[in-house]
């Protein structure tokens, strides 16, 4: 028990699957495995795990509302635990996607129930989320804005996203929003380059 030949291996149909739909070589794919691996010795993280190891990216802030919400996007097939091929898929996504893809992954995110739109309380609720995530961790000297609350950004993203005004917003309405406003684009994808390269 605990010795190397007990340690998962990768499949070679998951390498295979792996190398044909991402940007990583097999070599990156070998080493993100063992890193997985590493931390999740059974080839699963379970919720769990990833709000703790979340966690200490933003020792200052409440990060368990986010993930939540972060894990649903990865846990494509819904088995409450992700696998390393749906972790790397989504490491894929949101490290070396084009903006499109991105934006398409983000919007299953903001999502919430899966219905193909967003209302503004889903919205809310992401937003919401993320400002309870980096709060705590502002300095105070930045917090000059008292207007900038959750209710008002949203009330903002759907101001410029919901274009028919009929109270959600579609992908095609997030995409077009997103990619014309380099600003929500960052802020909703959490990607700081710019969308047009």
């Amino acid at each position: 028990m605990g010795c190397v030949s007990s340690k998962k291996k990768l499949s070679k149909a998951d390498l295979q699957f792996l190398q044909e739909n991402t940007e990583f070589s097999k070599e990156q794919i070998v080493d993100w495995y063992e890193g997985f691996i590493l931390d999740c010795p059974t080839g699963e993280l379970t919720k769990k795990k990833f709000i703790q190891v979340y966690r200490q990216f933003f020792p200052n802030g409440k990060a368990e509302a986010f993930c939540e919400h972060i894990f649903r996007t990865f846990d494509a097939d819904n088995s409450g635990k992700i696998d390393f091929k749906e972790f790397l898929m989504a490491i894929n996504i949101t490290a070396k996607g084009n903006p499109e893809k991105k934006l398409k992954w983000a919007f299953k995110m903001y999502d919430i129930d899966s219905n193909g739109s967003i209302d503004r309380q889903e919205m809310f609720k992401i937003i919401e989320s993320i400002y309870d995530l980096l709060g705590a961790g502002v300095p105070q000297n930045e917090k000059t804005n008292s207007n900038d609350t959750p209710e008002s950004r949203t009330a903002q993203i759907f101001d410029v996203m919901d274009e028919d005004k009929n109270g959600v917003i579609t992908e095609e309405e997030f995409i077009r929003g997103c990619m014309a406003d380099r600003v929500l684009y960052q802020m909703l994808t959490a990607d700081t380059s710019d969308p047009d390269r």
